[in-house]
């Protein structure tokens, strides 16, 4: 087997962690599947030789975990400084940028939103690592990110309707939060 399909295959296991990650209302689990997947689509990256995208999922990883203990400012910042100057000192191609301002944005999400505005954040970032995903040649994160804009974007409308009816869909999360704050 060659580097490139055991890259592409690592790929793929990232696909099948990640498929059902933004089905999940509960915050820990979904942050947990979030980060078990972030740090394997990394590892899918590096094999790619995609260092600052290896790095944002890496980091993604790592903050993901992280916020389900803390939500301070500091601790976001810090995140957001390692994404900056890890994911920018391997930078070849502009297009590269994307994760990091995904990684970015989804940092923000995690640390400072919850519900509905998370996930609406999380879309936008998945949005910058559909399109570097697909420059890369990335089959399994192409697939995965791909599947993410859907089912989040899916869900986001699902939830949405929830609480138009009435319906809290994130009951469980503010519960959670209140007990924490």
């Amino acid at each position: 087997m060659t580097a490139y399909w055991l890259a592409q295959g690592v790929g793929v296991i990232a696909f099948l962690i990640g498929i059902t990650t933004f089905i999940n209302r509960d915050e820990r689990r979904f942050k947990m599947q979030l980060a078990l997947y972030s740090a394997t689509i990394g590892g899918h990256f590096f094999l790619m030789g995609a260092w600052p995208a290896g790095m944002s999922a890496g980091l993604n990883a790592l903050r993901t975990l992280i916020s389900l203990r803390t939500r301070n400012l500091w601790v976001m910042a810090l995140f957001i400084i390692l994404t900056l100057a890890l994911g920018l000192v391997k930078l070849h191609h502009p297009i590269e940028l994307l994760p990091v301002i995904g990684t970015i944005a989804s940092t923000w999400a995690l640390f400072r939103t919850t519900g509905l505005t998370t996930r609406c954040v999380m879309w936008c970032s998945t949005v910058c690592w559909v399109i570097h995903n697909f420059w890369l040649g990335s089959i399994g994160g192409t697939l995965i990110e791909g599947s993410f804009l859907i089912m989040n974007g899916v869900n986001i409308i699902r939830f949405w309707r929830m609480q138009k009816r009435g319906i809290d869909p994130f009951r469980v999360e503010k519960a959670l939060a209140e007990k924490e704050g």
